[in-house]
């Protein structure tokens, strides 16, 4: 299809800043074809689309999820992190079967298309069923087989042999795979070695959980005498591919590690405070120039998959701890959910972003809406003042998924009749 949107703001970013410009913006297929009304000379074949009152901006990119988990939220809260994980999450995680991934999956899938979301960087446990479930919805998805255990050619080789069987059934112009092994508690040294060299030689993204709780440190320094980012980093695992998780509990020697080696991380603020873990030390990230990305983390530790409500908590949580106003300004925790991410995942310049050749993956936000009227500063409102509900159209490649508030691509009520069915059995 091709559409001239006419009308409406545009949310452009140019000179590392986010600004706000009145133009038509056009998309010929799945890409953005030109910016501004003077740019097609001849129009014919556009389907017109009048965006009056609307802001048109880059979809949001949620950077550490587990999506399937999103039938689980409120299941376990107000527990301690381990009693959580481990009791609470873990059992029903062992009683899961293929199905279930998959309607937990388009749970998600609807939650974070209604809410700005247009793509994800997510670790599962079941192999197809979680593609599947991507695939049938038109979301776009970098998606990993988290893997566990001390050896990639015995104990870890299912994994590894799903992870890149599934690989190469779903991979699609929107749904890429990464290797994801879960943390350096949950895999041998050895086996982080391989993973790290396979994804080298595949040239593939790695997805890993780092320095989330004082356990994992403390049992990391007692087995290995290094903290987890020391331990990553002296086998060769860091590098420009690598998106590290959480990071709450990292120095600013390891900032200064992530820094020089170019690596992504994706700080987790609401998931973190949910379970007492802390508050990454994003802006002594920022300050040392490492790429810092927002994720939710999964519905069970979040409660949501929001990722409006994620900016607002990002930003005011720093605030509050740095005692500093100033710190986090919109357009930086703006950065942190779409031209960050997008340079996390390797398609910097293509995601994240309104320009000409990128992906036409877009909101439309319906500025009457009251959490935004009046539009004193529309930056400022999408990450201090907007909750998602302004989210009235989303268009992933070039084809809405989300028309008007209506999905497009789901069956909304026969994945909460499955929902309801899969809650009875195990919340």
């Amino acid at each position: 299809m091709k559409y001239r949107i006419k009308n409406g703001l545009l949310l452009l970013y140019s000179d590392n800043r986010f600004f706000v410009k009145k133009d038509d913006l056009f998309i010929d297929g799945t890409k953005i074809e030109a910016i501004g009304a003077d740019k097609i000379k001849a129009a014919d074949g556009y389907e017109i689309i009048d965006a009056e009152n609307q802001l048109i901006m880059p979809g949001l990119i949620n950077s550490h999820t587990h999506v399937y988990m999103n039938f689980m939220k409120n299941s376990a809260d107000d527990v301690p992190f381990h009693t959580w994980l481990y009791k609470k999450i873990f059992p029903i995680e062992e009683r899961m079967s293929g199905s279930d991934f998959y309607w937990g999956t388009l749970l998600g899938i609807i939650e974070m298309i209604k809410t700005g979301t247009t793509c994800c960087l997510d670790m599962h446990i079941c192999e197809n069923e979680c593609a599947r479930a991507v695939r049938d919805s038109g979301f776009r998805s970098f998606m990993g087989r988290c893997i566990t255990g001390s050896d990639l050619y015995t104990d870890a080789g299912n994994y590894f042999k799903g992870a890149l069987e599934e690989k190469e059934k779903y991979e699609s112009e929107l749904l890429k795979f990464v290797l994801s092994p879960h943390s350096v508690y949950a895999c041998s040294e050895r086996l982080l070695r391989q993973i790290s060299e396979e994804a080298e030689k595949r040239d593939m993204l790695k997805h890993i959980h780092v320095s989330e709780s004082d356990k994992e440190i403390s049992d990391c320094l007692r087995q290995y005498g290094k903290t987890p980012v020391e331990l990553l980093d002296g086998i060769g695992f860091l590098d420009s591919k690598t998106v590290a998780a959480h990071c709450v509990k990292i120095n600013k020697a390891e900032a200064d590690i992530f820094a020089a080696r170019g690596v992504s991380v994706a700080v987790n603020t609401s998931s973190n405070a949910k379970l007492s873990n802390g508050v990454a030390p994003a802006l002594e990230m920022l300050s040392r120039n490492v790429n810092v990305c927002l994720g939710t983390d999964s519905a069970a530790s979040n409660n949501t998959l929001n990722m409006f409500r994620e900016m607002g908590i990002f930003s005011l949580l720093h605030k509050a701890v740095a005692e500093n106003s100033t710190v986090l300004p919109a357009g930086t925790v703006l950065e942190s959910a779409t031209v960050n991410p997008s340079a996390a995942l390797g398609m910097k310049g293509c995601l994240g972003i309104i320009s000409e050749g990128a992906a036409a993956d877009l909101l439309f936000i319906n500025l009457r809406a009251p959490s935004l009227f009046p539009n004193n500063d529309i930056i400022s409102s999408l990450c201090c003042s907007a909750n998602g509900s302004e989210v009235d159209s989303v268009m992933i490649n070039g084809s809405f998924v989300m028309k008007s508030g209506v999905l497009t691509t789901v069956d909304v009520e026969r994945v909460y009749y499955e929902i309801d069915r899969i809650k009875a059995k195990y919340i």
